[in-house]
């Protein structure tokens, strides 16, 4: 099928699904991606929404691959630069602090975690 029918290849969605058949990518492909993403768009101001975005992939990589805890400083710096520039955006807040939270709680640092998800919920 053609990438348009399943809504991939633009945005970060190139990072994350096949081009081809629409699958995700999982394992260590979704992690080399995630650090592509990273590696691709950081020399961007840190107003720019595009290298906002390959944090979170890269953050949601780490994740998926055991690694909470080199996606954690990721999480942190995610969530300080969407706070700093884009604090008008709830929903952008909301999912930054709600995979801070997750990666916290995968860590074992379940007090923290539940700080983050009550000001999120509150």
């Amino acid at each position: 099928k053609e990438y348009e029918e399943w809504g991939t290849g633009h945005g970060m969605d190139k990072w994350a699904r096949c081009f081809d058949c629409g699958q995700s990518f999982h394992g260590p492909v979704v992690l080399a991606l995630g650090w592509a993403a990273w590696k691709t768009y950081l020399g961007r101001p840190d107003t720019d929404n595009i290298r906002c975005g390959a944090m979170g992939v890269l953050g949601t990589a780490l994740g998926s691959n055991g690694r909470s805890e080199e996606g954690l400083p990721v999480y942190e710096a995610l969530l300080a630069l969407i706070r700093r520039n884009w604090s008008h955006n709830e929903n952008l807040v909301l999912s930054a602090q709600t995979n801070l939270a997750s990666c916290l709680n995968n860590l074992g640092r379940y007090d923290e975690a539940l700080v983050l998800k009550r000001e999120t919920y509150a």
